[in-house]
C-alpha cells in the first residue's frame, strides 16, 4: 500500500461546489443557495480545495494515449474497429468536431481550470502559514492544465482567478494561444519561486517541476534560450537518473529520484465506465492491457494504443529501453505459457511502461483503477528538452547539447555520440523516441518539430497541428467562436 502521497488524500476529499457531476446525485447539495463565499475560512479548507485541483490531473490519461495514438508510435487497436471509436478516428487521422475523447480532454482540463481559479478567486480571504505555497501549486496547476488545453487546441478562452460559469462562454472570446502561454509562463515563474525543491507528501508540486514545465512551454514556442535557463535549474539538482533503468516504471520506482513530476494514482476505490473522469485509478493502463490475458507478471486489459513494428525496430541495438518499454508478447507467452486473445490490429506488442501488474487491489472495475502513477515530466525528459534547447539556441551550444544527450545514452548502454550540426539534433530526436515511447509526448514533438507530416500517415499540413474545438462548445458559445482550420 502506498502511503504518505497525494493519492491517498484525494480518494478521501470532497468539494461539493467544485465536483464534477456526472449524474444528478453525485453530489448532496442541502442547499441551491450555498456558495462558495462562505468558504476558504481555514488552511483546511485551502488544501481541501488544492486536493480537488489535483484530482483532475487523474484525468489526463486519456492526454497520455491519444499523444501516442495519433502519431506514428502505436495504433488504435482495442477490440474491432467500433471499438472506441474516437480513437480510431484520431489513429486515422479522420477526427472531427465530434469526437467524443477530444471533447472530454476540453471539459477535463477546463474543469481543472475551473478547480485552481475557485483557489485564486479567494487568494486573499484567509492568512495562514504556508499560504503562498497553497498558492504557487494552485497556479501550477491551471498552468499545466491550460499547457494541456493549448497544445492540443490552440487558442482557447482564458481565464484568470475566477471559474468559468455557464454563461460566461457567450462573453468571452478564444485567447490567442501566446496570450495563453504568456499566462502559463506567469503562473510556473511564480510557482517555481514560491515552492520547495523537495516536498514532504510526495505527489505535491516542487520549483523543479515548475520549471521543467516552464522549459517545457518555451520550447513548445520556440524559445529555445528561456527554455535552456529554466531546464538548467532543475538539471542543478536534485535530480538524477537512476541506474536500473527498468524499476522506473514498476511500483518501487515510483515518485524516485528522476520523478521530476508525477501523477499520483491509487487501487483503493473502485471506478466505472458511466464516470471515468472519477476514477482514482491510472484508466490508461486497463486500455493499454493484454486481452483475456493468462499468465504471470501482467494483469488483463483492453488491448489499445498497439506499437508498431517500425516502433520497435527504432531502437538502437544494444538499447536497454526496448525491452522495458515493449512487451513482445509471443516472446513472452512462448517463455512463460502465458495465453491472450488477439485483439483488432494486433502487432504482437504492448506498451510495457504502462500496462497492468499483478499485485494491486483488483478493485472493481479492476481495467479502470490500476495504481501505476504516471512519470509525467522524468529528469531523461529535462534532459534532452535541455539538449535541444542548447542546439537550437542563438548562439549554440553544442557541447552542452551532447553532454545531456549522452548522459541519457549512456544510461540506456548505448555509446555516446561525438556527432554535431543537423546530424547530432537528428540523434536526439530518435533518442527522444526511444526514451519517451509510450509516454503520450511522441505526437506533439513531431508537430512542434515540424516533423509530423512526413511521419504520420494522413497528417494534413494547416489542419492536424491541433485537434478541433468540440463542436458542442461552439454551439454552447452561440456560434461565437471560430472551428480551427480545415475542420
Amino acid at each position: 500500500m502506498k502511503i504518505n502521497t497525494l493519492k491517498n488524500r484525494i480518494i478521501f476529499t470532497l468539494v461539493a461546489f467544485m465536483a464534477i457531476s456526472c449524474s444528478d446525485d453525485f453530489v448532496n447539495v442541502t442547499s441551491e443557495n450555498e456558495s462558495a463565499d462562505n468558504y476558504f475560512n481555514s488552511e483546511e479548507e485551502y488544501q481541501q480545495a488544492l486536493i480537488g485541483a489535483y484530482d483532475l490531473l487523474q484525468a489526463t490519461y486519456l492526454n497520455v494515449m491519444i499523444g501516442e495514438i495519433a502519431s506514428d508510435n502505436t495504433l488504435a487497436g482495442g477490440e474491432s474497429a467500433n471499438d472506441v471509436i474516437g480513437f480510431q478516428q484520431i489513429d486515422k487521422m479522420t477526427h472531427n468536431p465530434l469526437n467524443q475523447q477530444l471533447r472530454d480532454i476540453w471539459n477535463w482540463m477546463f474543469a481543472g481550470v475551473n478547480r485552481a481559479n475557485y483557489i485564486l478567486q479567494y487568494q486573499d480571504k484567509t492568512e495562514f502559514d504556508g499560504r503562498t505555497q497553497v498558492i504557487a501549486q494552485a497556479r501550477f496547476l491551471r498552468a499545466y492544465y491550460y499547457f494541456e488545453l493549448v497544445k492540443f487546441f490552440g487558442a482557447v478562452p482564458l481565464v484568470i482567478d475566477k471559474p468559468l460559469a455557464f454563461g460566461d462562454q457567450f462573453d468571452i472570446a478564444r485567447t490567442p494561444a501566446s496570450e495563453v502561454y504568456d499566462q502559463i509562463e506567469a503562473d510556473l515563474i511564480f510557482a517555481a519561486e514560491n515552492l520547495p525543491a523537495n516536498q514532504a507528501q510526495k505527489g505535491r508540486i516542487t520549483s523543479g517541476a515548475a520549471n521543467a514545465l516552464l522549459g517545457k512551454a518555451y520550447l513548445y514556442q520556440n524559445q529555445f534560450s528561456e527554455a535552456a535557463v529554466a531546464l538548467e535549474k532543475v538539471i542543478a539538482g536534485p535530480y538524477m537518473l537512476v541506474t536500473d533503468y527498468e524499476s522506473i516504471f514498476e511500483p518501487e520506482g515510483e515518485n524516485g529520484t528522476e520523478s521530476v513530476f508525477e501523477v499520483q494514482y491509487t487501487d483503493e476505490e473502485g471506478a466505472g465506465f458511466g464516470c471515468l473522469q472519477c476514477s482514482e485509478g491510472n484508466v490508461a493502463v486497463g486500455f493499454n492491457g493484454i486481452r483475456n490475458f493468462n499468465g504471470p507478471t501482467f494483469d488483463s486489459g483492453f488491448s489499445f494504443n498497439l506499437p508498431l513494428q517500425e516502433t520497435v525496430d527504432a531502437f538502437e541495438a544494444g538499447d536497454i529501453r526496448k525491452d522495458v518499454a515493449i512487451l513482445d508478447i509471443e516472446e513472452f507467452a512462448s517463455q512463460t505459457g502465458a495465453t491472450y486473445v488477439e485483439g483488432y490490429e494486433h502487432t504482437g506488442y504492448y506498451n510495457r511502461k504502462y500496462i497492468a501488474r499483478k499485485g494491486d487491489l483488483n478493485t472493481g472495475d479492476a481495467n479502470l483503477t490500476n495504481p501505476n502513477n504516471y512519470r509525467a515530466i522524468r529528469f531523461a525528459d529535462v534532459l534532452l528538452m535541455a539538449a535541444e534547447a542548447n542546439f537550437k539556441k542563438s548562439p549554440p551550444d553544442e557541447g552542452k547539447a551532447r553532454e545531456y544527450l549522452n548522459r541519457v545514452r549512456v544510461r540506456a548502454e548505448l555509446d555516446p555520440v561525438q556527432l554535431s550540426g543537423n546530424a547530432l539534433l537528428d540523434q536526439i530526436y530518435k533518442d527522444r523516441r526511444s526514451e519517451l515511447v509510450g509516454e503520450g509526448h511522441r505526437f506533439f514533438d513531431l508537430v512542434r518539430t515540424g516533423r509530423a507530416a512526413s511521419a504520420i500517415d494522413g497528417f494534413v499540413v494547416g489542419k492536424h497541428e491541433l485537434f478541433p474545438i468540440p463542436a458542442i462548445e461552439i454551439q454552447l458559445a452561440g456560434n461565437n467562436w471560430e472551428q480551427n482550420p480545415n475542420y
